[in-house]
């Protein structure tokens, strides 16, 4: 049956002239998310697409189960600060984790700072956090409803008493305190017309960096750095791990580069004051380079400097002259080197990244020479916790089935032995009922393509199976094996096999892959994904018409696009949060970061790239009588102030005037908007299971699955 969309209004007096290519922007009036026409078209889509996705067949027992599965008890590594232990729990359910604090690992554990307190419904998230560095004090950002815009508040670390030191207007920051516990480094916006909120779509430029002295006003922080000629720089400092340098990382947007800057504090006379005298130890945008420690002048960095699969460098800095800096650790042949950090004085632990999956050493840091591997199953280390002045090792383990294994290892014994310090028991899910396969698939251009399958043990290739297709493909981003009870229940109960497709674009073999899925190559992107689709065809996995696609950000872009191309392919597409917009993107809060990876259609040539692939402006026009859409649904939030909402709701009305019109359109084509909600970080645990329960449900019903028990 045909759906009946509600009537978005037209204007197609609307026309951009781009470098003498006339584009008609008939729905620019929802780009201003308060106009009141813009808010009932919002209400319009919400009153057609709720009541669908409450009446889905499947939803009861999908909530329901996701509810019972997702209530297991969550725990981030362990770090410690002073004499004292610090970690997230989440019981099970609880809307945000908890950070608490322990005496010794053995000893009883305290809350240090609940965010579940700070509303009613969860939607107060702890942002960032920064101990100092002997725990006299606790900097914590807070951000509302989703934003990026985040407030900082301060607290003592001994007896959890509230400063009243309150830092604003702060989004994208580093908070960095000096090793005197005096102050700390922070970046802040100026103020701007109109409301910062979340749901405003000003664009941020004019970062600034500010040093905060504990027990002042704001209105008299210091003023380190700024960069009036570069509006669109962001910087970010790291102090050192002898505390005396100050380590300043500039980037101009997301591309893995960075100018380096240092200041020695030790060198200030009168402390810090006012801008404080930089030296640029790197002023290009050449390579990247990451601090991992220093030993007096020499600064050790990960680096993608003649490396793109990174390597391990250490500059002089009483020698900064090219020549003079050395190779600590080459790049590996075909592994990237995925993080690197000191432990114990005289350890680094190094991760790499092999086919998309991780493996663990620990090296010399005199001479980078490997001492030992650490023990590690197939899948991802999702975080590690260590530092030099620390003896003590943590690292986190997970995989498609593994929702977390915490190592622990102490380095000053002479044979390092990691032992299981927490593994969580899971209730209803059996590992042993599942299967992960890694494949390898041909794209377009005959680039073999990494893909993770997940799927019932012993399933028969007859065709007949539902496939959850996942994929981001950008900004360097890896999608390597991570935990999703969603994704589970999905195999399970609805049959279905979960596809993880690790597209150009991102970083699972280093720059030149991610240099291959962006600018002028971005199409490749959309080809890997799409060749993915055919090959799990191909292979008797699935029918085209049982294939649901999704991702979210530049993977809603990545949906959109492709089902824009190919239509035929898919029977279903769940795009969250999705650049949709390519010729405007970057005129909205950070979009202009990302013309790094996409190019700017303010410029000739990018313009003829962006025109050809984005999602809004190739939405066929009606009378459309092209194969029929997949089934569609679009998901945004009204306080995403990343990929601001106005991208999905111009695609929606496009989507569902140009095919939702058409007599061969019969699945729909929806759009959810949630409030109180933004971009994904820091969204409640009960949101965030509704909006699973909605996808998936979704997915059922329009692929025609049932529950099975």
């Amino acid at each position: 049956m045909a759906t009946k969309y509600p009537d978005a209004r037209r204007d197609e007096t609307t026309v951009d002239d781009y470098h003498g290519t006339k584009i008609c922007d008939p729905y620019a009036w929802l780009e201003d998310p308060d106009d009141a026409e813009t808010i009932a078209f919002v209400e319009e889509q919400n009153k057609l697409t709720m009541p669908y996705l409450e009446q889905c067949a499947v939803r009861p027992q999908f909530h329901q189960r996701l509810t019972e599965l997702y209530d297991y008890p969550k725990y981030s590594c362990p770090y410690k600060r002073g004499k004292r232990y610090f970690y997230f729990h989440n019981q099970g359910l609880q809307n945000q984790e908890v950070l608490y604090v322990q005496d010794s690992l053995a000893g009883a554990a305290t809350v240090f700072f609940d965010p579940n307190t700070l509303s009613e419904d969860g939607t107060v998230a702890l942002k960032m956090g920064r101990l100092s560095e002997e725990c006299e004090y606790f900097a914590y950002g807070l951000s509302s409803s989703g934003s990026d815009w985040v407030t900082v508040s301060f607290m003592k670390a001994d007896d959890l008493t509230t400063l009243p030191d309150v830092l604003e207007r702060v989004k994208f920051s580093c908070l960095a305190w000096t090793h005197d516990a005096k102050g700390i480094f922070y970046n802040c916006y100026p103020r701007q017309e109109g409301k910062s909120d979340g749901t405003e779509t000003t664009c941020n430029i004019n970062q600034k960096l500010f040093y905060h002295v504990v027990g002042t006003k704001q209105s008299e922080d210091i003023l380190v750095a700024e960069f009036p000629e570069h509006p669109k720089w962001h910087s970010s400092v790291t102090i050192s791990d002898d505390g005396r340098y100050a380590v300043l990382s500039i980037t101009e947007g997301c591309e893995p580069v960075n100018q380096l800057w240092y200041c020695d504090l030790q060198q200030l006379a009168d402390g810090i004051a006012g801008l404080l005298p930089w030296v640029k130890l790197v002023d290009n945008f050449d390579a990247q380079y990451s601090y991992v420690t220093n030993k007096g002048t020499v600064f050790t960095f990960r680096s993608n400097l003649n490396a793109p699969r990174y390597s391990v460098i250490n500059i002089d800095i009483q020698k900064p002259d090219r020549h003079n800096w050395a190779t600590l650790i080459p790049q590996h042949d075909k592994d990237v080197l995925g993080f690197v950090s000191c432990a114990n004085q005289h350890y680094l632990v190094v991760n790499y990244v092999h086919d998309v999956k991780d493996t663990l050493q620990l090296c010399e840091l005199s001479t980078g020479r490997l001492v030992r591997e650490l023990p590690l199953d197939v899948g991802t280390v999702s975080a590690v916790s260590c530092k030099r002045t620390q003896s003590e090792l943590f690292y986190k383990f997970t995989s498609f089935t593994t929702p977390g294994v915490i190592y622990h290892c102490y380095l000053s014994v002479s044979d390092p032995q990691p032992s299981v310090f927490r593994e969580v028991e899971l209730k209803g899910i059996k590992q042993d009922e599942y299967e992960i396969n890694q494949v390898f698939y041909p794209s377009k251009d005959g680039t073999k393509i990494p893909m993770f399958l997940v799927h019932a043990k012993g399933l028969k290739k007859d065709a007949s199976h539902p496939v959850f297709l996942y994929g981001y493909g950008g900004f360097e981003a890896s999608i390597q094996p991570y935990y999703n009870v969603s994704y589970l229940l999905y195999v399970r109960h609805l049959g279905g096999i979960l596809a993880v497709a690790n597209i150009r674009g991102g970083g699972e073999y280093g720059l030149t892959w991610y240099k291959a899925g962006t600018l002028g190559n971005k199409q490749n992107c959309f080809d890997d994904f799409q060749c993915a689709a055919e090959y799990l065809v191909q292979e008797k996995y699935t029918t085209a018409g049982r294939i649901a696609i999704n991702g979210a950000s530049n993977g809603g872009l990545l949906v959109a696009a492709c089902v824009n191309q190919r239509p035929d392919l898919f029977g279903c597409a769940v795009a969250e949060v999705g650049v949709m917009d390519m010729l405007k993107f970057h005129k909205f809060t950070i979009g202009h970061a990302w013309t790094t990876d996409y190019g700017c259609s303010d410029d000739p040539e990018q313009f003829k790239w962006l025109i050809k692939y984005s999602p809004l402006h190739n939405v066929p026009q009606p009378p459309y009588s092209g194969p029929p859409y997949p089934a569609i649904l679009l998901l945004t939030a009204d306080h995403d102030d990343r990929v601001v909402p106005l991208h999905t709701l111009k695609y929606c009305a496009a989507l569902q005037h140009g095919v939702g019109s058409s007599s061969v359109q019969r699945q729909p084509l929806l759009v959810r908007v949630d409030t109180r909600s933004g971009h994904g970080a820091g969204k409640p645990t009960t949101k965030a299971i509704l909006e699973d329960t909605h996808i998936f449900a979704f997915i059922a019903e329009t692929l025609g699955l049932s529950w099975i028990d």
